[in-house]
């Protein structure tokens, strides 16, 4: 099969693409190529790309990728003609990310991240398709938090800890990828993405920045898990997906970090948030809790030398993004 498209556009699947960062990242592949995005609404949301459905270039199909999938037996798929072109791309996303939701879909996250990522490695086999594994931070284990962590760090993991069920599925993720790799000689692309945040999140995803403007919104104290000199970096959904984007089209295997290098104490993007939202509520904060670790802050050097990517947006132009866009959320959304 070829590695190049034959007609117009490139096919490429994004497997989870209805999830936060795979709709955005359908959005940005569509304007150039055709997408085929697959998800099974676990934790994805079909509002994430409802307006997409009216684009030619773009294909929807709810289905479980622990399930192998026969894509060129599928009717929706005719005008992609993949049995004469196949897939050139596919990016694999499926899996639950937020501490809320691997907490509640332990086994899930266990199996999309060995079972599901073996049927989309099997399908990257059969087409020779390019294939880029979103990873996290978590791969690292306990780390000294007062230094940046580099691709080659690793720390010890407790496989049998709170938050095993997401570390060793991403862990053993970047093991298969990586064998697949060396023994099919694959194109395989492995990226360590941390602490994104942005449109598309879910008022109720858990995490810090969409608990902290929830709390906000409802004039609610702010709990921040840490102390207030804590310093995080956070990375803007755009600045992502052109990361995602410079490692696909590059001739590097990863793994690769990607992450903001601005570092802000916890205490000032609370204190921005209630100043965005005009909040009357008040700062705490609370030791973490077991499911909660540490951020860990990012290297980003190779990332930034070898393809030149380096994150643009600033935190008070992305706050204000994520502040508007939750703020409709939670219009539409019953009171608690």
């Amino acid at each position: 099969m070829s590695d190049r498209a034959i007609f117009d556009k490139k096919n490429i699947l994004v497997i989870g693409g209805a999830g936060f960062v795979g709709s955005h990242l359908c959005d940005e592949l569509v304007k150039e190529a055709k997408v085929i995005c697959v998800d099974n609404f676990l934790t994805g949301s079909d509002a994430n790309i409802e307006y997409l459905h009216q684009n030619s270039s773009f294909e929807f199909i709810n289905h479980d990728i622990n399930v192998p999938i026969d894509l060129e037996s599928r009717p929706e798929l005719r005008d992609f003609k993949i049995e004469f072109q196949g897939v050139q791309e596919i990016y694999f996303l499926a899996s639950p990310a937020s501490p809320k939701f691997y907490n509640e879909y332990p086994i899930e996250t266990m199996m999309v991240n060995s079972l599901g990522l073996n049927n989309a490695l099997q399908l990257a086999v059969k087409y020779k398709a390019k294939l880029i594994y979103v990873s996290s931070p978590v791969v690292y284990g306990d780390l000294d938090v007062t230094k940046t962590v580099k691709e080659s760090d690793m720390g010890a993991v407790d496989h049998l800890g709170p938050r095993a069920v997401y570390s060793e599925a991403k862990r053993f993720g970047e093991t298969l990828v990586n064998n697949y790799r060396l023994r099919f000689d694959l194109d395989t692309k492995i990226v360590r993405v941390f602490n994104c945040y942005g449109p598309k999140m879910k008022l109720d995803d858990g995490r810090m920045m969409p608990e902290l403007i929830k709390s906000a919104l409802n004039h609610k104290d702010l709990v921040v898990f840490g102390q207030a000199n804590d310093v995080g970096s956070y990375l803007y959904i755009s600045d992502l997906i052109q990361g995602l984007l410079a490692v696909a089209s590059s001739g590097e295997t990863g793994p690769l970090n990607i992450a903001s290098d601005a570092k802000y104490k916890f205490s000032e993007v609370a204190a921005k948030i209630i100043e965005l939202t005009k909040s009357r509520a008040s700062i705490v904060y609370h030791d973490r809790e077991s499911l909660m670790s540490e951020q860990l802050l990012a290297d980003i050097t190779q990332i930034k030398e070898n393809l030149g990517w380096f994150p643009i947006t600033l935190l008070d132009q992305g706050l204000k993004e994520i502040v508007d866009y939750l703020s409709a959320q939670k219009g539409v959304l019953k009171p608690e």
